[in-house]
């Protein structure tokens, strides 16, 4: 018969092994990792793989707000001409809200990341300067002020995003 202390003991350190984090080897990254990361850290890729995905999200809104668009003279066409006019303003808008934010985040990824390099550093300041710079791109031809309310408005608004996303502790 087995003794009840040493089961006791056997219980009590087989508990102990369960509560113990377990340790995991570091795993080194693979050739293709690395590769991957080297070529993601490339400003222009980054800065273009942002343009892209900016205007697509650019189409699809422009296709939903472009729906919502009311003829004027709703009541004197015909359901032909209102589907007709509404897939051109969807087109229209589509189009011009597409090459909006492919610029937007084109030039806010490109001045982060350019910052950033610059700067050697990862920090809310990056984001500031890149939401300056693009809100003053953006509003440039409205004249030096609405540049630098352009640029103090999108900083305060990428500085608030990033504040919410928390993604600097």
């Amino acid at each position: 018969m087995s003794d009840p202390a040493s089961e006791s003991n056997d219980t009590h350190s087989s508990s102990q092994e369960s509560q113990k984090p377990q340790i995991e080897p570091i795993r080194m990254p693979t050739v293709e990792e690395i590769r991957g990361q080297d070529i993601w850290n490339n400003c222009a890729v980054r800065s273009v793989v942002s343009g892209v995905m900016g205007g697509g999200l650019g189409l699809f809104m422009g296709l939903f707000l472009g729906a919502l668009d009311n003829p004027i003279m709703q009541e004197e066409m015909t359901t032909r001409q209102q589907l007709v006019y509404q897939a051109k303003q969807m087109g229209r808008r589509s189009w011009s809200s597409c090459k909006t934010f492919a610029v937007m985040g084109l030039v806010f990824s490109a001045a982060e990341c350019v910052v950033e390099k610059a700067r050697a550093k990862h920090d809310m300041t990056n984001t500031a300067v890149a939401g300056c710079v693009t809100g003053g791109t953006l509003s440039a031809r409205g004249g030096p002020k609405a540049a630098c309310a352009g640029c103090a408005g999108f900083a305060t608004f990428s500085v608030l995003i990033e504040k919410f996303l928390d993604r600097y502790h």
